[in-house]
Parts: structure tokens; C-alpha cells; sequence
């Protein structure tokens, strides 16, 4: 008959020790004696026992007390006690530690055999079904790592074919991911860039500008991107939430050529079409001194002078707008905004007093100075003031403020007027774009993309709120110091 599981028996009194012995070999058992704690505990390592039979007291310790300590190391070792003495507390006792059961005389060779081989049938059904479990458990647990290796390969897939250049980065500006396009443009290695600072593995000073604006907790930033072979990135970093930042980039290399080319053009078709334009006013002024015109006549004569004053005036707004954008107007002095604002309103009187607005003005003592182009500035509040009147309903109402906050003065001018539509707003401040309900009010289109690169030549910001229906806020910040903004020359 082949050998059957080994049961360990720490029991004191060779009487007893010799009974349980006995009666385990007679099944063909296996078995092996402790001597003493120490010898105990180098048995337990040694050997594996299915079974540890332990006495109530052995080696001067409690045997409940060992049992326990015993299956805090081997929680599945199923444990009998054998106790001189059975009673309550004894019982209560080892049901609370969670020993499987005890041996109390008298005995006979059956009962220990019968509530041996019970225990380990026990502790087998509870083996099998942790086996089970565990199987279960593992089998579930690979199935998720396989689909998790296959999302990740797919996301990764996805990630490195992205044609614009992606980075994210902790919140201590440490890599963490990159595609291959964001390698190509800074000329780094992807795996050589993982978990190091962004500002110590590129040497980009306009990169670096980005990264470090992040201190003040704007959610999103821009940034163009100039590189020495004469590209152009146009740069977003963008807040996500408990991981960091991400950095992208798109190569705008061939919009900013693009744009160079039309202002050329622009600037251009402006200068070759003031001559004739200047001819087209000396024959009318020469018509009208000619002779005696009908009122039909006049009445032409007059249409053809102001549609010549229109084109003028929007040959004159495209060569003030292609001068501020190629930095032309640098010159800054220290001026009162309020200054230029009082001097605004008294030029707009005749349309005021034509309209019957009423011009509510809230003005912040003791403004501190800005340094600016007076001559711009005046440009700016002219258009986003006279537009508020223009486009203000008869005997309607037009709000100016302005005050001071953190080395800023904000400016507000709120008009009663049909507002904005939603989906106009975005594009209010591109050039020749015109609002989609405002078809009865003349205009080229270009009075608001002039404002926003004056404010932008500033170092300022200029936003607008509005519903349809309820009039606009247009919102201009400005910088009380601030250096003039030079577009970088095209190459």
C-alpha cells in the first residue's frame, strides 16, 4: 500500500505520542515528531506536512497560542488539538483562533483515525476550491492582460500615426509620452526621452516659454514655434487633470508663407489702386466745377464719390492693418487711456446725438499710465466704441468702463445692439469677416482684425461676450508696461 499524507505531532507524553503514532501508521500515515518549539518550527520548513497535530500544552507554550502564530504562516494547514482536558472556554478557544478541530481522551485508534482523515477531507474540498478560485481568478486576470496588451498596442498604434506632434508630461514636466513626429522635430530619441524633464532634453527657448507659463493655471496656451531651417509649429499645452500636461504641435510653416504672400499682394493691389482712385476724385471735383449739373447728374456724381471714399477707406484699413502686423508701429510713451477715450467720445458725438445713445461712462480713478501707440490706441477705441453705437438700436443704451487690477487695465464696452450669433463669434476678429445678421450695416469687415493685432502688438487680449438679442460686451486687457511685439521676419 503506497505511503499516505505526513502528519506532524508536536504532543508531550511519550504515552500519548506513541498511541497517536500508532494508531496514524496503522492506516500507513506518515509521521514525524517535534520535539520542542524549535524543532517545530524548522519542521514546518523542512518538510510538508497535511496535517500538524499540536498538544494543548507543549515545549512551555500554549498550544492554541502556537497554533495560532503557525497559521498565520500556513493559513491552509488544517490543525487539531489534543487537550487532557476538554471544556467550554477550551472549545470556545480554538473555534475563535481556527483550529479545524480536537482530540480529547478517551480514545480509541478509530477516532483518531476517523477525525484525521475528516479534517483533511476538509482541508482538501477547501484546497480544491481555492485551486479553483485561483484558476478562475488567473484565467479572468490574463484575459484582461491580453485585452489590455491589445488596447495598449492599438492606443500606441494610434498615438505614434498621429501626423502632428504629441507630448505629455507629468506634473513635474517629465516625459511621459511622445510620437514620433514631436522626435522628429526636436531631433530626440523616444525611448531615450521617457521619464526625463522636457526642459532638460530640449533646447528651445520658445518651447520653453510655453512649458514655463504653465505656473499660472491656465488651462490652455499657444505658442508659435520658430525653428532655425525657417519652419513654424504652432503650439497648444493643454491641462489634464491629475496627470499633467499634454504639448501639441502642428507645422503652420506653409499657412505662414501663405499669409506673407497675401499681405504682399494686399499691400500691393492697395498702393497701385490709390492713383487711380486719386484721378477718379479730381474728375469729379473737376465735373462739379464745369458747369451747372441736373439733379440727376449730381445725384450720380455723388454715388460714384462715395463708393470711391469706400474703396479708399478699405485700401486704408489693409495697408494699417499689413503696417501693424509687420511691426512697423513700435513706438510706446506712457498714455492715459482715459485721455484717448474722452477724445473718442467727442469725435462720435454726431452719431451719438444722430441716435439718441446714451453714453454711461465708469471710470476707475487714478488709472495708472499705459505704454503704448497713442495713435493705436486711439484706432482701437474708435472702432470697438463707434461700433457700439453704430450698431446700437435707436435711443439705445452703450456702457464704457475702465479700471485698474494687477498691473492691468481692463476695458469693457457694452452695446444694446442685436449681439452676436454663436456660431459668428469664433471668427469675429478674422479679417473681411462680417456678422451673418448685421447685412444693413456697411463695413469691410476689417475694423475688428485690426483692433485684435493691435491689442495682441500690445501684449494685451481682447474677448467678447454675447447673446443674440441682447446686445455684446467686447473686453480688452491691457498691460500697464509693455515691450512692443515684433513679428518674426519671414524667410
Amino acid at each position: 500500500m503506497p505511503k499516505r499524507d505526513l502528519i506532524l505531532l508536536a504532543l508531550e507524553g511519550p504515552h500519548i505520542l506513541k498511541l497517536m503514532e500508532r494508531a496514524l501508521r496503522a492506516v500507513n500515515y506518515e509521521t514525524v515528531v517535534a520535539a520542542d518549539s524549535k524543532a517545530l518550527n524548522r519542521l514546518m520548513q523542512e518538510t510538508t506536512p497535511a496535517l500538524l497535530l499540536i498538544g494543548e500544552n507543549f515545549d512551555g507554550h500554549a498550544g492554541v497560542k502556537l497554533a495560532e502564530e503557525m497559521l498565520e504562516r500556513f493559513p491552509t494547514l488544517p490543525f487539531l488539538i489534543y487537550t487532557e482536558k476538554l471544556n467550554p472556554e477550551l472549545i470556545k478557544e480554538i473555534l475563535k483562533v481556527g483550529v479545524s478541530g480536537y482530540l480529547a481522551p478517551p480514545l480509541k485508534t478509530d477516532d483518531i483515525v476517523e477525525t484525521v482523515e475528516n479534517t483533511l477531507k476538509h482541508a482538501y474540498r477547501v484546497g480544491d476550491w481555492l485551486r479553483r478560485e485561483v484558476k478562475r481568478t488567473t484565467t479572468s486576470l490574463k484575459k484582461r492582460a491580453r485585452i489590455s496588451e491589445a488596447e495598449r498596442q492599438r492606443l500606441e498604434t494610434v498615438f505614434n500615426s498621429i501626423h502632428d506632434s504629441v507630448m505629455i508630461l507629468d506634473e513635474e514636466n517629465n516625459v511621459i509620452l511622445i510620437n514620433p513626429a514631436m522626435c522628429r522635430a526636436f531631433g530626440l530619441d523616444a525611448k531615450a526621452s521617457i521619464g526625463k524633464s522636457v526642459l532638460e532634453i530640449v533646447d528651445h527657448p520658445d518651447l520653453k516659454a510655453l512649458i514655463v507659463r504653465n505656473g499660472d493655471n491656465d488651462p490652455l496656451h499657444y505658442h508659435e514655434i520658430s525653428f532655425p531651417d525657417g519652419r513654424v509649429g504652432n503650439a497648444q499645452l493643454a491641462l489634464i487633470p491629475d496627470v499633467g500636461y499634454a504639448i501639441t504641435m502642428q507645422d503652420i510653416t506653409y499657412l505662414k508663407e501663405m499669409d506673407r504672400v497675401r499681405s504682399e499682394i494686399v499691400h500691393t493691389v492697395s498702393h497701385d489702386l490709390r492713383s487711380p482712385l486719386t484721378s477718379v476724385i479730381g474728375y469729379t471735383e473737376l465735373i462739379e466745377r464745369a458747369g451747372t449739373l441736373t439733379e440727376s447728374q449730381r445725384d450720380f456724381l455723388q454715388r460714384i464719390q462715395d463708393s470711391v471714399q469706400h474703396i479708399t477707406a478699405l485700401i486704408n484699413d489693409l495697408l494699417d492693418l499689413g503696417s501693424v502686423e509687420a511691426g512697423l508701429d513700435t513706438r510706446r510713451e506712457f498714455v492715459q487711456l482715459e485721455g484717448i477715450l474722452r477724445y473718442t467720445l467727442d469725435m462720435l458725438q454726431g452719431q451719438i446725438k444722430s441716435k439718441r445713445i446714451k453714453v454711461e461712462t465708469d471710470i476707475q480713478p487714478s488709472l495708472p499710465a499705459i505704454r503704448a501707440n497713442p495713435v493705436r490706441l486711439r484706432q482701437v477705441l474708435d472702432n470697438v466704441v463707434g461700433n457700439a453705437i453704430k450698431y446700437s438700436r435707436n435711443s439705445g443704451e452703450v456702457k464704457v468702463s475702465i479700471h485698474g487690477e494687477d498691473e492691468q487695465v481692463i476695458l469693457q464696452v457694452q452695446d444694446s445692439g442685436p449681439g452676436i450669433p454663436k456660431e459668428d463669434q469664433p471668427h469675429i476678429f478674422d479679417k473681411f469677416y462680417r456678422g451673418s445678421n448685421i447685412d444693413s450695416e456697411t463695413g469691410s469687415g476689417l475694423g475688428l482684425a485690426i483692433v485684435k493685432t493691435i491689442v495682441d502688438a500690445h501684449q494685451g487680449r481682447i474677448w467678447v461676450e454675447s447673446t443674440e438679442g441682447r446686445g455684446s460686451s467686447f473686453f480688452i486687457i491691457l498691460p500697464v508696461n509693455s515691450s512692443p511685439t515684433v513679428p518674426r521676419k519671414e524667410k
